[in-house]
């Protein structure tokens, strides 16, 4: 009686935090797009990344947790499963949370990435790393997305678990040393034509940023993940993936903070236009 109780309050918690959540990740990503419109300081490249990431964090706000509230609000009355409702609000919850899952997993990846070869290609930059380019990795991370996320609902779960981890695994450990080359460098002596890359090291602490963010938000769901495989379910493990699924969609508000606290000119273009509103 006193699991069920703990598991009830924790329904109501995780659901009016994800509601309050939902609409701080709407408002901040929507502000963060438009800013990002209207900065033509930022490189085209650098740019593009930061859009794909804040669009994956609006569609968050937007459709992964009201979607969740709802399937949390259902999964609570067990005669409510039955309703046919259910397996259809069910079904596109499964395809909107992988696909946004793993657009962030790429997304951040990328933009690591994409920070790691300009500290360390310098001039040659601008040669390899071009704006065409830059959008068709945007749009096969999107692609690849949607179609593991139609992957799931095609084949059993057990198997799909096994080739998600396989992929959150090695995207995991490839963003990781991106941001320990991009902090090495960081701890580099400034002189000579290091000096040259203020600008650059200036953006790579917003990248290391979004990792840490990152990292805070979505290993503990992944912790959880491997702790739900080899033990039984149980009350403590539901209650376990409701905080684990709120603090993965937090992820989704602190991204946009974190864009215009580090990058400046996207920070003085949000002020500017909240000054319009206001």
């Amino acid at each position: 009686m006193k699991e069920d109780k703990d598991l009830y309050s924790s329904y109501i918690a995780n659901c009016v935090f994800d509601a309050c959540s939902s609409y701080v990740a709407i408002m901040l990503n929507s502000l963060t797009i438009y800013a990002l419109r209207k900065t033509s300081s930022l490189p085209k490249s650098l740019k593009t990344l930061l859009m794909s990431l804040a669009v994956s964090d609006l569609a968050v706000g937007l459709l992964a947790q009201p979607l969740y509230i709802a399937v949390t609000v259902i999964d609570f009355e067990p005669e409510s499963q039955s309703n046919r409702y259910f397996d259809v609000t069910y079904k596109v919850y499964l395809f909107v949370v992988n696909l946004l899952t793993f657009a962030s997993f790429f997304g951040v990846m990328a933009l690591s990435a994409d920070r790691f070869l300009a500290i360390h290609l310098h001039l040659r930059y601008q040669e390899l790393v071009t704006y065409k380019r830059v959008v068709m990795v945007v749009f096969t991370m999107w692609a690849v997305s949607t179609g593991l996320a139609i992957l799931r609902l095609c084949i059993p779960k057990s198997i799909c678990y096994l080739i998600f981890d396989a992929i959150y695994v090695c995207c995991f450990l490839a963003t990781t040393a991106f941001n320990y080359k991009i902090y090495q460098a960081q701890q580099a002596p400034q002189d000579g034509e290091m000096a040259n890359t203020a600008s650059l090291r200036k953006f790579a602490v917003g990248t290391l940023l979004v990792y840490l963010a990152f990292v805070i938000c979505y290993l503990p769901d992944c912790c959880r993940l491997v702790i739900f495989a080899v033990s039984k379910s149980s009350t403590s493990n539901e209650i376990l993936r409701l905080y684990t699924m709120t603090l993965w969609f937090l992820n989704s508000s602190l991204n946009p903070v974190i864009y215009c606290w580090k990058k400046r000119p996207v920070r003085l273009a949000a002020v500017d236009i909240l000054r319009k509103i206001l």
